[in-house]
């Protein structure tokens, strides 16, 4: 009766449990009490279930008669269900550069609008090429100018800052009681 177990799962079941004395619950709910490890695989057995070891660090060691196979289906199915609930943050990348011109800030902010108002987060990058290394500050300059114009509908996450050849500046969407 052996079943669900593979590499991943360290739990341990049945005969694998090689302990003097142990705490048995049953699935019911109903307490055996503290018995040795033979007498609870024997009463496992006799209900066609598993005897599962669920608390190995206690005094007596916990173990619970259960079906195991099923316990396993549940937890899974639960976890996909959680995984259904995730609500999954996309993120959109604007990039600019230090020499951009007025209008096509304005067009790269108005897409930027546009992908906040559908939910999405947005991160401005001002690439820095050559010498422009040398003053990250004109970088900041750039998303300082950018800042006003998403303002009315968005959160700033973090003030831009320099990481690597670019300047970040991460925007979210304002939540609705921001509005």
């Amino acid at each position: 009766m052996n079943r669900g177990k593979n590499k991943k799962d360290e739990t341990k079941l049945n005969e694998d449990i090689r302990l003097p004395q142990v705490r048995c619950m049953g699935d019911d709910g109903t307490q055996y009490g503290i018995i040795s490890s033979d007498e609870a695989l024997d009463i496992a057995h006799e209900k066609g279930l598993d005897l599962v070891l669920i608390a190995a660090m206690a005094k007596p060691p916990v173990v619970k008669i259960m079906d195991y196979g099923k316990f396993k289906y549940q937890e899974e199915k639960k976890k996909k269900e959680a995984k259904k609930k995730q609500k999954k943050i996309e993120v959109k990348e604007i990039k600019l550069s230090v020499k951009i011109a007025d209008n096509d800030i304005n067009y790269k902010v108005k897409h930027a609008r546009e992908f906040l108002k559908s939910g999405k987060h947005v991160k401005f990058r001002v690439f820095l090429r050559g010498r422009e290394m040398a003053n990250p500050q004109a970088g900041k300059d750039v998303l300082n100018r950018v800042w006003p114009m998403v303002e009315d509908i968005a959160t700033k996450e973090n003030e831009p800052k320099f990481e690597g050849r670019y300047v970040n500046m991460y925007v979210v969407p304002k939540k609705e009681k921001d509005k």
